[in-house]
């Protein structure tokens, strides 16, 4: 229970002996700070000295977890975590209080981040990181898969088999019946893909392998997946464009809230210009098309389709719809693939300070921090003269600082800084790291010098909480 302490101003000499003893039993010398009040937090069972701790929610992949050391890392479950430095998950629906006060970084095993509250992490100091691409091959085919299901009317004829079978009828039917479910192939047909990053690129290339012609259409297309698209797809100014003349039309763009965002981006503009006999394939989020906007397109136009592994209350039972249970990521190698690059990422925020892949935190890199130095990390408000603030803090400690980089994101600003130890004590860094943690706008620090699970402080309204 003496894990993190809220600091106020009182000397060392005003704890109780019990609580010094503990310090000196419980303290690496190098980071933890032996100042002021203890405030009980956390378990001591729960706790390794010299050891991240990863808190899990569901199952993450084995494969995954084994990037994390054992030498470094320990994992732990849900509510056994309760000195969790970084939180893995998948689909569990994150509360604020699962979150620990010790908690520097979460990392979803998937591309959407809907189960995690951003904005409060952000507001928090805490990174929120995802790993995109990491499904998109499983993604892609379950994309292609709908066009076929779309086209040739393979649900419904295994249910007739089924039927049939059950009345000892298919062997004498087969061949009758098999006119009842005639379909279209894909070849020369055209694709709409909507969201061309990594799951969209791959559906192109791939659709194009199979003799589709390709449409698309992403206003924030980057250049790294502009040169993944095949060179026959045509780029459109305008999603109506891309869809008006398309056989199939494959959404993959993420789902944003609020006036500007893709809430029912499918709604009646869209469906009412698509042509007869066109499949809509969503495999990004039900939320992105307008249910009754569609199921009235459907009841007017028998031979159009929609295909999506997301439930839908007003198009479950649909003779037009074929709604999957959320299989888009399920696949061993795409689980997999998902929990090594969160744990890499995790690991990498938490050894070095870099950030990559976060959906809410600027991206940031700097080179190894030079022999005889020690990095700092510094996540403030994104609010002017912060970085002149840092600077003096280390200055007026005579800290000489050999390379850094600052950046920023929305309402968060992020900085890493390497500084020499040449000439100084563990003491000066503590009273460097307290009078940058205190400034007015910092929402936490760390000390990464290599000794797992140290070295972090947080400013919580005052309180200096280590």
């Amino acid at each position: 229970m003496i894990l993190s302490t809220l600091l106020h101003r009182n000397p060392t000499s005003l704890l109780p002996p019990r609580h010094l003893l503990a310090l000196r039993s419980f303290a690496d010398i190098s980071v933890e700070h032996g100042r002021g009040a203890w405030k009980t937090y956390g378990d001591i069972t729960s706790y390794q000295p010299g050891k991240f701790q990863i808190k899990t929610f569901n199952k993450i992949s084995p494969v995954g977890l084994s990037r994390f050391p054992s030498g470094q890392y320990e994992i732990k479950d849900g509510e056994s975590a309760t000195n969790a430095h970084a939180i893995l998950l998948r689909s569990h629906k994150l509360q604020e209080d699962e979150v620990n006060l010790t908690v520097r970084a979460i990392a979803r095993c998937g591309a959407g981040t809907n189960n995690v509250p951003v904005a409060r992490m952000s507001e928090l100091g805490i990174p929120v990181f995802n790993t995109p691409g990491a499904n998109a091959n499983a993604v892609k085919e379950l994309v292609i898969c709908g066009m076929l299901l779309g086209s040739r009317r393979i649900v419904d004829g295994i249910n007739h088999m089924y039927a049939l079978g059950e009345r000892g009828e298919q062997k004498e039917r087969v061949e009758k019946d098999k006119a009842m479910f005639g379909g279209r192939e894909l070849k020369g047909k055209t694709l709409a893909v909507v969201g061309l990053g990594h799951i969209g690129a791959a559906t192109a290339r791939d659709a194009e392998q199979l003799g589709m012609h390709v449409m698309g259409y992403d206003p924030m297309l980057s250049i790294e997946n502009a040169l993944k698209l095949p060179r026959s797809i045509q780029l459109t100014s305008g999603m109506l464009e891309a869809v008006k003349n398309a056989d199939y039309i494959s959404l993959n763009i993420p789902y944003i809230k609020g006036e500007g965002g893709t809430h029912h981006v499918i709604g009646e503009e869209i469906v009412s210009a698509m042509k007869e006999g066109a499949v809509v394939l969503n495999f990004a989020r039900g939320e992105l098309v307008d249910s009754a906007a569609l199921k009235k397109h459907l009841d007017e136009n028998g031979g159009n389709r929609y295909v999506s592994d997301f439930p839908d209350d007003l198009l479950w039972n649909h003779p037009s719809a074929i709604l999957l249970p959320h299989l888009g990521a399920s696949t061993e190698e795409a689980e997999d693939a998902a929990a090594s690059m969160a744990a890499e990422t995790i690991r990498d925020f938490l050894e070095t300070g870099t950030i990559r892949n976060s959906v809410n935190f600027p991206s940031t890199s700097l080179p190894n921090r030079p022999e005889n130095s020690i990095r700092f990390t510094v996540v403030t408000k994104n609010v002017p003269g912060m970085l002149a603030h840092i600077s003096e803090a280390f200055a007026g400690s005579n800290l000489n600082i050999l390379q850094q980089i600052n950046q920023s994101r929305g309402n968060v600003a992020y900085n890493v800084v390497d500084v020499d130890t040449s000439g100084h004590g563990v003491v000066d860094f503590k009273d460097v790291q307290e009078k940058i943690t205190m400034l007015d706008g910092v929402l936490s620090s760390r000390i990464i010098y290599g000794v797992p699970g140290t070295g972090y402080a947080k400013n919580l309204e005052g309180d200096y909480f280590v």
